[in-house]
């Protein structure tokens, strides 16, 4: 018999073997392509629900803030009050219509060729640099003139995922919500085109001497070229690569139909104006030196800004100038010096010891002029010769090397040496003083004292001592076009003989040039406990938001120890006193005058350092050469003369009010007692100070310093502020001695 039919089969199951899993399997199978297909229309709605809300959230900021967005303005140390707007004194808006039509083709041809179709991003250009920005590639991407503008106008250049993506929602937005032509007019108002130009109408008037509207197809492909790197493609420093870059401009007119192939082929690369120099907002006065010296601090590290960046992103600086302060230096010197003779310069920079930072800065009345024979030379950073102001350096390598303030040495006069046989030094009106401590010589300023006291020590031993306090670089960078470094020293040591890279004992009294910021600096170490506070002029810089981008330098070296500095500013603190500068009160202040010889009877420098701890001022007084200085009444310029005056003028101004500041009383450093000759036995009369000494020369014989029994104590009197000459010498060496240089002598340091 035949089993039922639909009975089940033995064991219970009606199903095959195997039949019911295959089933299950292909059901499965079958749903996930709608799981996948799902999850990808979920995320393309979250997507796109996410694009909206973006999209209708994002505010397109107004072209009329575009403008204050990108003005970089400076300010003094407060964070509020302006020093400068830099780029505003350089650009006009005007309209579309004011620009001509070729100079619009050309920046077209240039930048975006289909701009008027494009729908104001480029899907290209972001896909590139994406891709570039994933694979460690190059940072460029091909940027719509939409872009360019929302990125120039409102956000920042940064290479970044972030930065991309509101570019792409603004440009968008904006693209929907403004014209093609108030996007191009706005575009134009805003580029830089460089040399302090903003917008095509500053930059026709800057390149060409004409408004927009009258640019040629010519002229405006060289402003086309300028578009991508302003310093780069400017035709006075690369003539060869922006006429290269013009040509490729005019094809593409061509290949676009805006210029006529038989015009291409006559034109002529159009005659471009020099390069003025644009004040580009840096004010004409004091103050403009100080915008000058930030700018030049930008461009260098930690910042590396381009001087492009600087102009057209908008930042805000904070210098470290105080604006009190500031105001005192410009009238401490307007002040002092009216009536003077017009052939004198000045400058004055004040430091503070605890940071580094430049508190006050006058280099020149005018940082500009309009005439090009006016001297806008900024003297705070003139290479001068220090004088008698060298001293304290040679003091702190003498008490770095065995030496105490209280070592006594010979300080009569006249003196040879073994590195300048038959050329005697001699101190100021001849004064005596066979057996004087250095802190009296100090006060004194004798010349003999410390030019032997270099000349034992070591001339490079002072040389590289003094490097460390003053901040001074190990050479004249060859490489820097610094026009205040001489073509004679340019790649040479600091602190040597010119072309010779060798230094005398000359240095002890000041014959190599420092800089007066440089002056300011050293002393500041001193005040500062033997620490090197990199000077600087940048607190901080910030985006137009205010977000802090970066700060000034911190960096610091101790240059020397505590003990030294102290002792150092131990012996200095007569010196004001003696030069009958005391200050207000009689606050407490170490200070040094110095005095340089222009020849063998006049003076062509004279200086006052001095410093609290609070503030460290060095004033300089010379010409614009080393033509000899005289005052109003005819009289030879001295350190306590007029760089004194308005050192004791601005230092009573900046500190009245503030608590007054102790100063070291004794010295710290006990010395070799073997390096200082005995103690005399009869106390010698105390000198009686010259206001206005005789100038005398170092040619007259006398007995050598070596060969002669020490002169009695001091015979004669020694004045603060007489000045003498010396000749350049070469290095101390204990082998035969090398003759020092033949020729004109050069003048050098001096007392006072």
């Amino acid at each position: 018999m035949k089993p039922p039919t639909g009975g089940r089969r033995p064991g219970g199951s009606s199903r095959p073997p195997g039949g019911g899993k295959k089933k299950g399997a292909k059901q499965r199978r079958r749903r996930w392509p709608k799981v996948l297909a799902g999850a990808f229309l979920s995320m393309l709605v979250l997507l796109g629900v996410f694009v909206g809300v973006v999209y209708a959230t994002t505010e397109v900021p107004t072209a009329e803030s575009v403008q204050n967005d990108q003005t970089t303005v400076v300010y003094y140390a407060d964070g509020v009050t302006e020093m400068a707007r830099l780029g505003n004194e350089n650009r006009t808006n005007v309209t579309l219509d004011q620009v001509s039509e070729p100079a619009q083709n050309a920046v077209l041809a240039a930048e975006n060729r289909a701009f008027y179709t494009d729908p104001g991003i480029s899907f290209t250009g972001i896909v590139r640099a994406a891709w570039n920005n994933l694979t460690g590639g190059s940072t460029q991407g091909g940027s719509t003139i939409t872009q360019q503008y929302v990125k120039n106008a409102f956000l920042t250049s940064d290479q970044t995922f972030s930065r991309k993506f509101k570019e792409l929602f603004l440009a968008v937005k904006l693209d929907n919500e403004y014209s093609k032509e108030q996007i191009l007019e706005n575009y134009l108002n805003t580029i830089y085109f460089g040399r302090g130009a903003y917008g095509i109408e500053a930059a026709a008037t800057t390149y060409f001497g004409v408004p927009a509207a009258q640019l040629t197809p010519e002229q405006g492909a060289v402003l086309a070229v300028l578009i991508r790197n302003p310093s780069a493609n400017d035709p006075e420093t690369n003539p060869e690569g922006a006429q290269q870059r013009w040509g490729l401009v005019l094809d593409a007119m061509v290949e676009q139909g805006w210029l006529d192939a038989a015009a291409r082929e006559a034109a002529v690369y159009p005659a471009v104006l020099p390069n003025t120099g644009s004040s580009s907002g840096i004010p004409t006065g004091p103050e403009g030196l100080i915008v000058r010296q930030v700018l030049d601090e930008l461009e260098r590290q930690p910042f590396s800004y381009t001087r492009d960046d600087i102009y057209s992103a908008g930042l805000r600086i904070t210098t470290t100038v105080d604006k009190a302060k500031q105001d005192a230096a410009v009238a401490a010197v307007d002040g002092v010096m009216a009536g003077e003779p017009e052939n004198l310069r000045e400058a004055l920079v004040a430091v503070d010891p605890d940071t580094g930072g430049v508190l006050a800065y006058y280099g020149n009345a005018a940082s500009s002029s309009e005439d090009p024979e006016a001297d806008t030379t900024d003297y705070a950073q003139a290479l001068k010769q220090p004088g008698s102001s060298f001293k304290p350096y040679t003091l702190a390598a003498a008490l770095e090397n065995g030496y105490s303030v209280n070592t006594r040495r010979d300080g009569s006069s006249p003196q040879e040496f073994p590195d300048r046989p038959g050329l005697p030094v001699v101190n100021s009106s001849n004064a005596q003083c066979g057996n004087c401590t250095l802190k009296e010589a100090m006060t004194r300023s004798l010349n003999t004292t410390f030019y032997g006291l270099a000349y034992d020590v070591g001339p490079e031993v002072v040389a590289e001592t003094a490097r460390e306090i003053a901040g001074l670089p190990a050479t004249w960078d060859p490489n820097r076009d610094d026009p205040t470094v001489p073509e004679d020293l340019t790649g040479y040591e600091t602190l040597s003989i010119p072309k010779t890279d060798t230094t005398g004992g000359s240095i002890g009294i000041g014959e190599y040039p420092v800089r007066p910021i440089q002056q300011a600096a050293g002393f500041a170490t001193f005040a500062a406990g033997g620490v090197h506070h990199a000077t600087h002029f940048v607190a901080t810089v910030a985006d137009s938001a205010g977000t802090v981008l970066g700060t000034g330098t911190t960096a610091s070296t101790q240059a020397v120890s505590a003990e030294v500095a102290s002792d150092v500013t131990f012996a200095l603190t007569d010196v004001a006193e003696s030069s009958k500068l005391p200050l207000a009160g009689d606050r407490p202040v170490a200070a040094k005058t110095g005095t340089q010889g222009a020849n063998r009877t006049d003076n062509s420098d004279a200086w006052m350092v001095g410093y609290t701890p609070s503030i460290s001022t060095a004033v300089w007084v010379g010409s614009k050469g080393t033509e000899a200085i005289v005052n109003a009444r005819g009289n030879i310029i001295y350190g306590s003369g007029l760089p004194g005056e308005i050192w004791q003028e601005f230092m009573d101004t900046v500190l009245a009010g503030t608590p007054e500041e102790p100063l070291p009383t004794k010295a710290l450093i006990q010395g070799d007692p073997d390096r200082s000759i005995p103690e005399p036995t009869t106390e010698a009369p105390a000198p009686t100070p010259s206001e206005e000494p005789a100038p005398v020369t170092t040619q007259a014989p006398a007995p050598s310093r070596t060969s002669s029994p020490a002169p009695a104590p001091v015979t004669t009197t020694a004045p603060e502020e007489p000045t003498a000459t010396v000749t350049p010498t070469t290095p101390a060496n204990p082998a035969p001695t090398t003759p020092a240089p033949t020729g004109t002598p050069v003048p050098t340091g001096t007392n006072g």
